[in-house]
């Protein structure tokens, strides 16, 4: 992996996200991904667990926010990455720290999130 390739997946993520239905994660994801949505949950694992926790974490292809991200560090399969959303209905901001480790073809075979918003001290 490099850096524009962990940028396009990114960009693949935020795309997928904002689609319906949850087909597209097979393009981001191995079969038997690890998913962790905080550090203090347990790891989410599988496209189908992955796909049901998505489905209930949003509110659909419409759903109004802006996502930035730079990608800090990569090397050989493991990406680090920094994520901010602002959501457009009351202004939430939440910085993510994304940590990926991908398989060679591109998808993503473990990804770990470390969620914060202002005011938010942690889970």
């Amino acid at each position: 992996m490099d850096h524009a390739a962990v940028d396009t997946w990114i960009a693949g993520y935020e795309q997928a996200w904002r689609s319906p239905g949850v087909e597209r994660l097979a393009d981001l994801f191995v079969a038997d991904a690890s998913y962790v949505a905080s550090p203090w949950r347990d790891p989410i694992d599988g496209l189908d667990a992955i796909g049901r926790f998505w489905e209930a974490g949003r509110e659909g292809p419409d759903e109004p926010f802006d996502m930035t991200s730079e990608v800090l560090a990569v090397e050989d399969d493991v990406a680090v990455a920094r994520v901010e959303v602002v959501m457009h209905e009351d202004g939430t901001r939440w910085r993510n720290l994304w940590i990926m480790r991908f398989a060679s073809d591109g998808r993503c075979t473990a990804f770990e999130e470390w969620t914060l918003a202002p005011d938010q001290p942690g889970e």
